[in-house]
């Protein structure tokens, strides 16, 4: 057992749990590279943005590079899926297997805990309601907010109708899951037992206490080292009892205590961790990849402030409205702010900051790694805005190519 760790280390385990201790595919990725990120990240966060590209496809083109999407949305929403959706670090796609260790936080939202405190105020209000919808999704098969009679999807809260409403209290509760997408994103609802396999429903369903360490180990090794504030946030765990669940998986060996270099808390690591003498990763990164989703844990490992400005009027963004993370060897060096302008067929790049310590060739790189992505998202150009420090550095590495 390591007592103490460098931060230096601390990084390399951080990244190596995440997968960017390891080459890209030489050839095109496939489904056994997609199930072994989906494995070892424990789920992808759902997020319908798609100024770039959803956030829920970026996680494999980080580690992969390039991908046909198709290849996700089939795992996860065809009747081949390999994934089920439902509400882990935010709304996210999880590994079919995963379902049992959900059952505890479905029963808990059938008794209006552990859910939004309106849509469970609004469970206890209109149970006639959701009763209807349930009967209707059971008699009529898949169902879309949009297909109910009567529903304009306008007004209240996030601007939901009261059928949406119903049907997000269902899907908390676990009476309904998403069978598939529409080309719109919309969610399509069906009940459980005509999407999730019957070998998936009839595994052992584990108790609350459990399912709260078994996700925690999930956790730990997604993350390899990190605090238990850390570890409860990957999978929103409840902060009751949370503590209890740590000791107990310190005491079977399952966590590992140790002192990282500059941390003021205790962290933990994983039996799993790797500990890579060098790490040589190349990635953009979405606001939501769970290598930098906990923006604190992001300062403490990276030295990396990073805050999401979409909600920011634009007068008082530092950086942009859809900013990614640039991660080059082992830190993070730059971050850009990038639209996808598919109309145009251009990827623009909208400013691009460099952080203090990064490299001479930080420019070169990021313009290998935006060239992949266009590539990716199918668009002919890209265009340099000159916007941030890094700009001019990218411009001239653009003309010089």
């Amino acid at each position: 057992m390591r007592e103490k760790l460098s931060l230096a280390a601390a990084r390399r385990v951080a990244l190596a749990a995440q997968g960017f201790a390891e080459p890209r595919p030489d050839g095109p990725p496939t489904r056994r590279h997609l199930n072994k990120v989906l494995s070892r990240l424990g789920l992808f966060q759902i997020d319908s943005v798609s100024v770039i590209v959803r956030a829920h496809y970026m996680p494999l083109f980080s580690r992969l590079g390039p991908y046909p999407q198709s290849l996700l949305e089939d795992n996860a929403w065809s009747k081949r899926r390999g994934m089920f959706e439902y509400w882990a670090h935010e709304a996210s796609l999880l590994p079919l297997e995963a379902w049992p260790l959900w059952q505890w936080r479905m029963r808990r939202a059938e008794r209006h805990e552990n859910i939004y405190g309106r849509l469970a105020e609004f469970g206890r209000e209109r149970r006639d309601l959701i009763a209807g919808l349930h009967r209707r999704i059971e008699s009529e098969g898949g169902l879309a907010a949009s297909d109910i009679e009567g529903d304009k999807g306008q007004g209240g809260w996030w601007g939901w109708s009261d059928t949406k409403h119903a049907l997000e209290w269902l899907f908390w509760a676990g009476q309904i899951t998403a069978s598939t997408r529409r080309p719109s994103f919309e969610r399509v609802y069906d009940l459980p037992q005509r999407v999730i396999p019957p070998a998936i429903r009839d595994l052992p369903v584990p108790d609350e206490a459990e399912a709260h360490r078994e996700l925690t180990r999930i956790a730990s090794r997604a993350l390899g080292v990190a605090t238990a504030s850390d570890l409860r946030d990957y999978f929103r765990l409840p902060a009751e009892g949370y503590k209890d669940r740590i000791a107990e998986l310190a005491e079977e060996g399952s966590l590992l205590p140790v002192a990282v270099e500059g941390w003021s808390q205790q962290a933990w690591l994983s039996p799993d961790a790797r500990f890579p003498r060098k790490v040589e990763a190349r990635a953009l990164l979405a606001p939501f990849d769970p290598l930098v989703w906990e923006r604190s844990r992001a300062e403490r490992l990276f030295d990396f402030r990073y805050r999401i400005e979409i909600y920011t009027p634009a007068e008082k963004r530092a950086f942009g409205y859809y900013v990614l993370p640039f991660l080059l060897g082992e830190r993070i060096v730059a971050r850009v702010d990038l639209k996808a302008d598919r109309a145009a067929s251009v990827l623009r790049v909208q400013s691009a900051h460099s952080e203090p310590h990064a490299p001479a060739e930080t420019a070169e790189q990021l313009l290998a790694e935006l060239r992949l992505m266009a590539d990716w998202l199918g668009l002919e150009k890209i265009e340099i805005a000159g916007a941030g420090d890094l700009a001019p550095a990218l411009s001239r590495a653009a003309a010089g190519a």
